[in-house]
């Protein structure tokens, strides 16, 4: 999720208004959706540990590319049952009548690159996982365990990318990951909580 945060707050039915994060991409206003806001409020930024779901929100900031945040999040629940629950073992070993039967689905996105991506990222996940016993050893420790809090305030630009999103994104492609740049990996730390990008104010933060 690229995007700049600022303070708003949500009136909420039978509850005080809490404060929230408000969206801006490019210095617009960016649209936003009920699943959105779910997503918002319960897991960007949020420390993401458990495996299965690092390589899930792999695989969906890299079907982001070139598309918005909204379609995936829309699209969400029909890429997790198209790639079997994102299960990195069974994804690698898809073959390409596997890739066939996926481009004929209409509930995902239907790119030939990007799926096959999805399949050389889950065989360089599982390495991943032999090497340093999980995937969170691995992503976690480019920040020893620490979450990145930026504090952003009311009018304070987001990065679009900066030298951790870098340096991670160097490594990944050393390994074989594909779509992995350093904008869309900024976006994943986000959204695994590497990175924590929630105005100071947000009450979701």
């Amino acid at each position: 999720m690229k995007v700049k945060a600022y303070i708003a707050t949500e009136r909420q039915v039978g509850a005080v208004e809490k404060r929230r994060c408000e969206f801006q991409f490019g210095g617009k206003p960016y649209p936003v959706t009920e699943k959105f806001l779910v997503y918002h409020d319960t897991r960007w930024g949020k420390p993401l540990h458990d495996d299965r779901e690092l390589f899930a929100m792999l695989i969906l900031e890299g079907m982001q590319a070139g598309v918005s945040w909204n379609l995936i999040l829309e699209k969400e629940d029909n890429f997790r049952r198209a790639f079997d629950g994102f299960d990195p073992a069974i994804v690698a070993m898809y073959d390409e009548a596997k890739v066939e039967s996926l481009m004929q689905d209409a509930g995902i996105i239907r790119n030939r690159r990007k799926v096959t991506a999805a399949i050389s990222n889950a065989q360089a996940f599982l390495q991943v996982q032999e090497e340093f016993g999980s995937f969170d050893a691995y992503i976690w420790s480019f920040t020893d365990g620490q979450v990145v809090d930026h504090r952003l305030k009311d009018g304070d630009p987001m990065p679009a990318k900066d030298e951790l999103s870098e340096r991670v994104s160097k490594d990944l492609k050393k390994r074989g990951f594909k779509f992995v740049g350093p904008v869309i990996i900024y976006s994943y730390l986000q959204g695994i909580g590497v990175i924590n990008d929630h105005s100071v104010t947000c009450e979701y933060r």
